[in-house]
């Protein structure tokens, strides 16, 4: 019989999982994880440690019958070195023979299976390949392996390929896993308590996505949002909490969109949004079961508002953005009468009060404010004084209680990925649930079983003409995700942020050389905001994190020599740093910054950066967005969970701030905009039968025309130029997102 295939070997002091394609460093906090191309490309060498391996030969292993640039090879080596620890200038596992190819220098030793050792880091309990879950109804753990990615699939296999795979397939057998154990919390988060990894499964696989989850109370059913087979528009599916077919319980109208069914306490109805673009938007009701459904209230399309039912079951709770009146504070909406109130505790319009859920006795209602930098705070139900429950500053993508009221289950987006945690309301301690990529969770009320969506969405960057016609072309094609593609006023450089090498990183090339195309290390881009250039092409401005520092900073990056500089900010908190515009020093010496503040709002204030301590010149607060129109003199802003556009002079003089539009953009795209150094308005978003529509303000006229019909743009922004007469895009190849269920594992106290 042919004997078992191997799984782990040993690379120097580092150990390499084959089948999870991880690499285990000593002293690391968690595991590196390389992509299949990288982990080939190891393999490879390992099959000729001590051996030059040239390029020709590693392309032609690697990737055969396709034709691709020798920069996929520099792209695997510094993703393999960077997993490995290995210092720059000092090689101690992979030497480059210059003009040849590679050599591996490390001592190489593969493991048996029964007697490989422990990982001396910390793994993440989900790779991307192998989701391991446990059903609530059973104590079986079992681990899933969904069907080979398309970039590996019918392609001649060397020899060290087939162990590769052979091992994988090895991890289908396994009846039961060792458990991870989480990784504390992220930046200004209260440290996370050591808990198990939580084991889930997938229980859709519809294409494209399937986002917003609502649980039934008993956790039978799960209520969400997917475009139905043979249709254009987004509807509310109901199926049960196994993998099984979906039924379609709502039929929007032609132009109409359903979105965020939320299930009532007694499980009978599911409440929902219905939003015709550019219109209007209705509160609906209809039975759970399917039946007539009926409008109880209209809310505003620009700002769609997020709700959730009262604790008996008649009315519906508002966030104070979206539903039609005044923004101040959170209010119901009473089924029965179709009558609003506000609830009566102290809120301005200042602050975004966001993401309501009363707790399951009935006497809290816990909400975040402040959402992009938001803190969950609570309030009595009837109203009165709220206090703030944490410290998080944080991006928030969805809560709910835990059934016994004791604490939440939230997804917080940090380091270009959003998690979920879980917060233990007496401690105040969150920890991690081990979920990458999950947002939106949900819990059912009677019993511990948590729902959520796990999005997994790949965007490539394209390049389009602004004049008439211009088709578009895809750049730098590669199974990563590619986002915030900034171009240089030259025209000629671009850098993006992308996980083509296996982490997210910051990428540089210039335009008419892709060959040029590398990785800048040092920093890791937060895929909030794009980077900002210098007006003379020579820097940029990233807000994000580096490999030792996971608290956020700016860092100002001279790509065409890979110099990465954390700036001294005073700010603690940034999300984004724009030049000011001009050609004279001290116009180059003072930055635009949009931060945090300790409440949770944003400010964007002018700082001279010459000053020791930079000196503040002038800020306006709530500001969510900033760009500068150097042709009329002026910033542009967006503001937090409002539609519209604002102007400002250079100064930010208070007296300069008014509203140039009321309605666009909306709030959902208030990232979709840009403007050119020549004071051209551009802005994207989707229209009925076009998903990317690009539209040009000038001089009060509008123009629109559709770029693609079926690809959407990623929400984080897109750049342009008139020097290349081109905006530079990123769109999407595939939307994946799926509803994940699994019962909530024990608190870590109660383990």
């Amino acid at each position: 019989m042919t004997p078992p295939p191997r799984e782990q070997l040993r690379v120097g002091e580092c150990l390499v999982d084959v089948p999870l394609r991880e690499v285990h460093v000593p002293g690391a906090r968690r595991p590196h994880r390389i992509t299949p191309k990288a982990m080939s490309v190891l393999l490879a060498l390992v099959d000729n440690a001590g051996k030059v391996v040239s390029r020709d030969a590693l392309l032609a292993a690697v990737w055969p019958d396709t034709l691709p640039t020798n920069d996929v090879i520099t792209q695997a080596i510094t993703s393999l070195r960077k997993a490995l620890g290995e210092e720059r200038n000092n090689p101690r596992y992979i030497e480059t023979i210059a003009k040849t190819g590679y050599r591996l220098l490390a001592v190489v030793d593969w493991l048996d299976q029964d007697a490989a050792p422990a990982p001396t880091s910390v793994g993440d309990p989900t790779p991307a390949e192998a989701v391991a879950w446990r059903d609530p109804r059973t104590t079986g753990l079992q681990r899933v392996l969904p069907a080979a990615a398309p970039e590996l699939a019918a392609r001649p296999r060397a020899r060290w390929q087939g162990l590769a795979w052979a091992a994988a397939f090895a991890a289908v057998l396994v009846a039961s896993v060792a458990l991870w154990t989480s990784y504390r919390g992220a930046p200004g988060e209260p440290p996370a308590a050591a808990a198990q990894a939580a084991p889930y499964r997938l229980i859709t696989s519809l294409p494209g996505p399937e986002i917003t989850p609502s649980l039934s109370p008993d956790a039978a059913l799960v209520a969400y949002v997917a475009v139905p087979s043979g249709q254009r528009n987004t509807a509310v599916m109901v199926q049960t909490t196994d993998p099984s077919p979906p039924r379609q319980l709502t039929r929007p109208p032609a132009a109409s969109d359903d979105s965020a069914p939320a299930w009532s306490p007694d499980g009978r109805e599911i409440a929902f949004l219905r939003i015709r673009s550019g219109q209007d938007c209705r509160v609906m009701v209809v039975p759970a079961n399917g039946g007539i459904e009926r409008r109880v209230g209209a809310c505003d399309y620009r700002t769609p508002p997020n709700f959730d039912w009262t604790h008996d079951g008649r009315g519906l709770v508002f966030g104070s953005r979206g539903a039609l009146g005044d923004n101040a504070g959170l209010r119901i909406l009473d089924l029965a009468s179709g009558a609003w109130r506000k609830l009566d505790y102290p809120a301005t319009a200042d602050d975004i009060d966001a993401a309501p859920h009363y707790s399951p006795d009935g006497r809290w209602i816990v909400f975040v404010r402040n959402s992009t930098r938001g803190d969950f705070w609570r309030l009595p139900a009837a109203g009165g004084t709220a206090s703030r429950l944490t410290e998080l500053r944080a991006d928030i993508r969805g809560w709910d209680w835990t059934p016994d009221g004791r604490g939440i289950v939230y997804a917080r987006w940090s380091n270009s990925q959003s998690r979920l945690y879980r917060l233990d309301l007496e401690t105040g301690v969150s920890s991690d649930l081990g979920v990458a990529d999950g947002t939106q969770p949900t819990m059912a009320t009677k019993t511990a079983a948590l729902a959520f969506s796990q999005q997994r969405n790949y965007y490539g960057i394209y390049r389009f003409d602004l004049g008439a016609g211009g088709g578009l072309e895809r750049l730098f094609p590669s199974s990563g995700r590619d986002r915030l593609p900034a171009i240089a006023p030259d025209g000629r450089q671009l850098v993006f942020a992308s996980d083509r090498s296996g982490e997210f990183g910051l990428w540089w090339s210039e335009l008419h050389t892709p060959n040029a195309l590398r990785l800048i290390d040092g920093v890791v881009p937060e895929s909030r905001q794009l980077p900002e250039w210098s007006p003379d092409s020579r820097t940029v401005l990233v807000v994000g994190t580096d490999r030792g520092n996971r608290t956020p900073g700016l860092y100002e990056v001279v790509p065409a020599s890979d110099q990465v500089r954390r700036l001294d900010s005073p700010v603690t908190d940034p999300v984004q740093a724009v030049y000011l515009p001009g050609t004279s020093p001290t116009d180059a010496r003072r930055l635009l910054v949009i931060a945090g503040t300790q409440g949770g709002r944003l400010r964007l204030t002018l700082f001279d950066r010459d000053a020791r301590p930079w000196r503040a010149l002038a800020s306006i607060d709530d500001v969510a967005l900033v760009r500068v129109d150097a042709d009329r003199h002026r910033v542009l802003l967006t503001r937090p969970g409002q539609a519209g556009l604002w102007e400002a002079d250079l100064a930010l003089s208070p007296a300069s701030l008014r509203q140039v539009d009321a309605e666009r953009p909306v709030a959902a795209s208030y990232r979709l905009w840009n403007v050119t150094a020549d004071g051209r308005l551009y802005a994207i978003d989707r229209q009925p039968g076009c998903a990317t529509t690009l539209r040009q303000a000038e001089d009060g006229a509008t123009s629109q025309r559709c770029i693609d019909a079926s690809r959407s743009p990623a929400n984080n922004g897109f750049s342009v130029n008139t020097r290349a007469n081109a905006a530079f895009v990123s769109l999407s190849e595939w939307l994946g997102g799926d509803i994940g269920f699994m019962a909530l594992p024990p608190a870590p106290e109660q383990r």
